[in-house]
């Protein structure tokens, strides 16, 4: 099982690095600069909005059914089309609640709600397909649809913005119509990947089998709204509770986008490890060594590449975007803080939903959801942009730390001093460097950005928290497929 989770990583890092560092720096963040920060930043709340209310269209579905196919995968055939048609119902009261809530909060009802709406349904079903394929192990084909839409993206965006097929400046509304077209497409791929697992779709609705499932989901359902609401209500809260036409939440988008960016990698192990995790424990078998395999992978990610943009966040963000102000910079530097938390933390949450104990994830999802509101409430009238990531980092490494704790608790963990010593120590290096380079170093930033990221580097081979000789041992291991 190591070495299916190495080869797919690989994979999975591969064409996710070769496209979506492009299309946030090249496209999304190109638009950004075409439409200004006002109009996008107002886009940006909406998007916000809209995946607020995703939790209708999902009801903890993908999760459990990742981990059910994972422990089951005979239940495929079964369950796919009462699913499918379970999903296609939910799209009509998931809609109600967006227009409701969108005419609530003052949106333009004819703008770009409706197709950012339908965006969301689309995605729904492309991540209700990703599960099936997931539960499946079918890694390889869930990495070529999570770039898929990615790359429609970037050829059609880049010929509206520098084709000259028009003379008119970009309008965020053609972006928002590209991902209608370019998500519809990525679906139907998607779905003709696992139509030969599922033989055929049949649209009937098994009222048992709908609440049945309905009613397994639900605890998968309840921590996706909390983790969304605590993930997402930042930008929402930004628009609302300072009146500038969407121009913080434009500054906040400006950062959040890099910073989404690299926490899809994140996710992308998570999405990896989740039926992985949830099979080794369905059959027994050790998880330890695969999960502390991850954890040092992605702390040492975390490290290398959130530490250094936070010293240097005012140079990273000059060198993509024209005009970026201090408040900008700064909250880019408190997302890139929250980085390297979730980078530490994330897998925690990952290994605790496989194991089903829910009802400890969503505690503290709920006590996070709540310390955001309170927070965002507090900062954002004073510190805007600043405040919202400020909010952020304090929930998620709250959130975190428990997270740990009841991992521990729940899997009988023994404390791995030396691993937690190497943490420490690395992360004091790369603070001391940071500081040292900001006060007493006057050399070019990008010398300095360079530096850091190449001794924390060295530093984690040194350490063992990245060994490339282990991990080539488990590719060449043919005996380790389990």
């Amino acid at each position: 099982m190591q070495r299916k989770f190495i080869l797919n990583l690989i994979l999975l890092l591969v064409l996710n690095f070769l496209v979506k560092p492009f299309y946030i720096v090249g496209i999304d963040a190109e638009i950004l600069d075409r439409v200004g920060e006002s109009e996008y930043g107002q886009y940006f709340a909406i998007l916000a909005f809209t995946i607020l209310f995703n939790i209708i269209l999902d009801l903890g579905i993908i999760n459990f059914n990742t981990r059910n196919i994972a422990r089951h995968s005979q239940l495929v055939k079964k369950q796919f089309s009462g699913i499918f048609t379970l999903r296609l119902l939910l799209v009509i009261p998931y809609s109600v609640v967006c227009f409701l809530g969108a005419y609530v909060l003052g949106y333009d009802m004819l703008g770009v709600v409706p197709w950012l709406i339908l965006n969301q349904v689309i995605i729904a079903f492309i991540l209700y397909f990703r599960s099936v394929l997931n539960g499946m192990l079918h890694f390889a084909r869930d990495s070529f649809i999570s770039v898929l839409d990615r790359v429609l993206l970037i050829a059609t965006c880049s010929v509206l913005l520098w084709g000259g097929v028009t003379d008119q400046p970009f309008q965020i509304e053609w972006f928002v119509y590209t991902q209608s077209i370019c998500y519809g497409f990525s679906a139907l791929v998607a779905f003709f990947f696992i139509l030969p697992n599922v033989k055929s779709l049949k649209l009937t609705l098994n009222i048992p089998f709908a609440l049945a499932i309905l009613k397994k989901s639900l605890p998968f359902a309840l921590l996706v709204v909390l983790m969304t609401f605590y993930n997402r209500s930042d930008s929402v809260m930004l628009e609302k509770l300072i009146n500038d036409q969407g121009e913080q939440a434009g500054k906040y988008a400006q950062g959040f986008r890099l910073f989404e960016a690299l926490n899809m990698v994140i996710f992308m192990f998570a999405g990896l490890l989740l039926p992985i995790f949830s099979r080794l424990l369905k059959e027994k078998q050790d998880v330890l060594r695969i999960f502390l395999l991850a954890v040092k992978m992605l702390f040492s990610g975390g490290l290398i590449i959130g530490v250094p943009a936070f010293f240097y966040r005012a140079h990273i963000m000059d060198f993509r975007y024209d005009g970026t102000s201090l408040v900008a910079d700064d909250s880019f530097g408190m997302l890139m803080l929250s980085f390297f938390v979730i980078s530490t933390t994330f897998l925690f949450s990952t290994l605790l939903t496989a194991g089903g104990k829910l009802k400890e994830l969503n505690i503290t999802s709920a006590i996070g959801l709540t310390l955001n509101v309170i927070l965002n409430f507090l900062l954002i009238p004073n510190y805007g942009a600043f405040g919202a990531a400020i909010a952020s980092l304090s929930t998620q490494g709250m959130a975190g730390l428990a997270q740990i704790v009841i991992s521990r608790n729940q899997f009988k963990f023994k404390v791995n001093v030396t691993l937690i010593v190497k943490m420490v120590l690395l992360t004091s290096l790369a603070f001391a460097m940071g500081l040292f380079f900001e006060t007493n170093l006057n050399w070019e930033w990008s010398y300095e950005f360079l530096i850091m990221l190449l001794t924390l580097t060295i530093g984690c081979f040194l350490t063992g928290l990245l060994n490339p000789i282990k991990i080539f041992d488990i590719i060449k291991d043919r005996n380790n497929k389990r």
